[in-house]
C-alpha cells in the first residue's frame, strides 16, 4: 500500500485532471471518507450551509456527463461528488449549533449559564436569525443600509444582503470541496473540480429543492497518462503576495 502523502505532498500532486483512466477503478469507501474530511473544512458560524452529493450509480452518471456539457473530466470520472451550498437550510443548522452548546453546557435554567455560555447561545438565538432572515432580498438591503450607518462609526459586519449571504455559503462550501480534493491527492486519487454545468439540470438530477445551489460538480478517478492537459501556471508568487 502507498503511503499517505504529506498535506505538501498532497497539494503538489493535485491537478485539475481532464481524463481519468478508464481501466482503474476507485474505492468508493476511500471517496466516502474523503468527503468526511471535506465537513471538517472551516465554515461561517459553524452553519455547516452544505451538501455532498456522492454519485456512483451509472445511470446518474450518464446524466450528469450531460448536464456538465460532456466535458472530458465528467465523461471518464469513475464517480462524480455534487458540492451543493444550502442558505436556505440555516434556521436547521443553526438549531443544531444550540443543540449541540446545551449538551455541552447542560440544558438548564437561563440565569444558570455562565457570561461566556450566554454569548454563545445568543449568537446563534439572536444575532443569526435578523442577519439570515430574509424576504424578497428587501429585508437584507434595508440591515445593508443600517448596518452601513453604523458602520460610520465603528467597524461592523457588513455582508447581510442576499447575494452577500450567497456568497458566505459558497465560500464555506469551497473550503469543503478543497479539503475533499486535497484528501483525495493524499490516497494517491484524482479530481477535477467543474464549474461548468447546467446548474438547473444538475438540481433535476438531484431532485434539490429550489433553495439549493450547485457550487461545483467534481470528477473523481486515477489520471490517465494524457489526462493533465499541460504543465502547472501559476502567476508569479510577488504578484500575488504582500507582507505588511
Amino acid at each position: 500500500m502507498t503511503p499517505e502523502k504529506t498535506v505538501t505532498e498532497a497539494i503538489q500532486y493535485r491537478r485539475s485532471v481532464r481524463v481519468f483512466d478508464k481501466d482503474i477503478e476507485i474505492d468508493t469507501e476511500k471517496v466516502k471518507q474523503c468527503v468526511k474530511n471535506a465537513v471538517l473544512a472551516p465554515t461561517s458560524s459553524n452553519l455547516q450551509l452544505w451538501e455532498f452529493y456522492h454519485v456512483t450509480d451509472e445511470a446518474v452518471l450518464k446524466q450528469l456527463t450531460e448536464a456538465c456539457l460532456g466535458q472530458n473530466a465528467a465523461k471518464t470520472a469513475k464517480q462524480l461528488v455534487v458540492v451543493v451550498a444550502r442558505k436556505d437550510l440555516w434556521k436547521q443548522r443553526a438549531k443544531a449549533n444550540v443543540d449541540f452548546l446545551k449538551s455541552l453546557y447542560g440544558d438548564k435554567p437561563k440565569q444558570e449559564y455562565s457570561r461566556r455560555e450566554k454569548f454563545a447561545l445568543n449568537y446563534y438565538q439572536k444575532l443569526i436569525p435578523p442577519i439570515y432572515a430574509e424576504f424578497l432580498g428587501i429585508y437584507g438591503w434595508l440591515k445593508y443600509v443600517v448596518f452601513n450607518c453604523i458602520g460610520l462609526f465603528r467597524p461592523v459586519y457588513r455582508q447581510v444582503r442576499l447575494s452577500d449571504l450567497r456568497i458566505v455559503a459558497h465560500k464555506s462550501a469551497g473550503l469543503a470541496a478543497q479539503n475533499f480534493m486535497i484528501s483525495m491527492a493524499a490516497i494517491g486519487y484524482d479530481t477535477c473540480p467543474m464549474e461548468g454545468s447546467d446548474t438547473l439540470r444538475v438540481k433535476k438530477i438531484l431532485k434539490l429543492p429550489r433553495g439549493a445551489e450547485i457550487n461545483m460538480v467534481i470528477g473523481c478517478g486515477v489520471r490517465d497518462e494524457n489526462g493533465v492537459y499541460g504543465p502547472q501556471f501559476r502567476v508569479p508568487f510577488e504578484t500575488t503576495y504582500f507582507e505588511l
